[in-house]
């Protein structure tokens, strides 16, 4: 995990949030290419979830809600994590962080047995609204993003024209007061979710728990991690939410252990059902074919952003070894992103950076795939030194603009390149008129 953590510093991928004034502990910054890996996953989620069906439309809720929402809700009364404080080192830790070897609870931290009682923390982060700072003004940063759905079902409802089922998807941020944040950006303050909310009539609630569970499963593969890094439990009764009739947790093995990626929840009609008594207002469904009136069920796949970030950093993570350009072994880093999720998908390199026609027909090169995909122009260094860096940060493809690509070796390989594959380090002579498309289909 340290390798991870420097890579993702030096390569400029993840910050320490207010770094130079010594940080905030659980928030993080991404940087140039932090933030088109997290943008990359973003839009594939989008895709799949929204663009590639008929039943599902967006949302983007806004940040800041009525205080009303978070009391129907219960989060005002109830979003908490039992606290405890070890007397001895100082920590400050949730209740099941600690250790227990058989002679009583310890702290992770010291070892010690001189801990407080377990005492209930709000996790919500309270703010105001307006000018004056009173109980009439409180209102909470939003904690998870699934409320604004719940609370605006009917006016996107009446504007879709949907029929059961049919889901409604956000992408958002959230924030917790987290006790001890911790494990990089995988517990943080301030975090990403990327949500459905999926209604339907109560009969088909289980079996599209199962759709959804299964529907998720595919996706993490399809951006790149393997299935058996990938595990799948079945929360019991006593650990699930007293409404879910139903959860799954899709988890992922971290180098800190196995830890949870996804909830997948069948919350039945609950926030519908306490939205409408708390507000007055109807959020029932009205079925044209039965002329029935009723609260519809929901199924929650709800991913992390951050998490599933973190979880590509961790599974594209490789070391490897490679020959310099003397033809020395040396240990070669490489991020194995998959090539849609990549933050930079082709770098392109002219040969030699004090040759102009090779300059002038690479930055050409450039221009032509820019319109079609994230390129990257690199002159600086030997080319074996650019083939390593571009490696290291996850760039699937290289392209080199060399003598031949000019035709002063052979005619026959005028307006060809090099094209190079990260992971195998293969290479293969292609046409620059058909490099576009070539990589297009290969980055798919």
């Amino acid at each position: 995990m340290e390798k991870i953590v420097s890579l993702c510093k030096r390569r400029g991928f993840i910050f320490q949030s207010s770094e130079i004034y010594g940080g905030l502990n659980g928030l993080w910054d991404y940087g140039p290419l932090g933030v088109e890996l997290k943008r990359n996953l973003k839009n594939y989620w989008w895709q799949v979830m929204v663009h590639e069906r008929d039943d599902v439309v967006g949302l983007d809720g806004s940040i800041l809600m009525n205080r009303a929402v978070w009391k129907a809700s219960g989060h005002e009364d109830t979003f908490s994590d039992p606290m405890v404080d070890c007397r001895s080192c100082k920590a400050r830790l949730r209740a099941d962080q600690l250790i227990d070897k058989g002679k009583g609870r310890q702290c992770p931290n010291c070892g010690g047995k001189d801990l407080t009682e377990p005492r209930a923390f709000n996790l919500m982060f309270k703010t105001y609204v307006g000018a004056t700072e009173d109980e009439s003004s409180v209102t909470y940063l939003r904690p998870e993003t699934a409320q604004a759905i719940f609370v605006q079902f009917k006016n996107v409802l009446e504007v879709s024209r949907k029929k059961l089922p049919f889901g409604i998807a956000q992408i958002g941020k959230a924030f917790r007061n987290e006790i001890n944040p911790r494990n990089f950006t995988f517990r943080s303050r301030e975090f990403e979710q990327m949500e459905l909310e999926y209604f339907c009539r109560a009969e088909e609630g289980m079996k599209l728990l199962e759709y959804w569970k299964d529907e998720r499963l595919k996706f993490y593969e399809n951006i790149g991690i393997a299935r058996d890094k990938l595990h799948l439990l079945t929360v019991p009764d006593e650990e699930r939410a007293f409404y879910s009739k139903g959860t799954y947790d899709i988890e992922y093995d971290f180098p800190f252990g196995r830890q949870e990626l996804e909830g997948v929840a069948y919350r039945t009609d609950y926030d519908l059902s306490q939205h409408q008594k708390a507000s007055g207002k109807s959020l029932e469904y009205f079925d044209e074919e039965t002329k029935q009136k009723f609260i519809p069920h929901v199924v929650e796949p709800s991913a992390g952003v951050d998490r599933t970030v973190l979880a590509l950093i961790c599974e594209a993570y490789s070391e490897d070894q490679a020959p310099d350009e003397n033809g020395k072994m040396e240990t070669r880093i490489v991020l194995r992103f998959h090539p849609r999720i990549a933050p930079i998908k082709c770098a392109v390199f002219p040969l030699l950076k004090n040759k102009e026609p090779l300059v002038a027909k690479a930055k050409e090169i450039v221009d032509l795939l820019r319109p079609h995909l994230f390129v990257f122009y690199d002159e600086s260094g030997a080319i074996g030194r650019r083939y390593r860096r571009q490696d290291e940060i996850g760039t699937p493809f290289g392209v080199t603009v060399d003598f031949e690509t000019l035709g002063e070796k052979d005619a026959a390989l005028r307006d060809t390149v090099t094209l190079r594959e990260r992971d195998s380090m293969k290479q293969e002579r292609v046409a620059i008129k058909d490099l576009a498309n070539i990589l297009v289909s290969r980055i798919a």
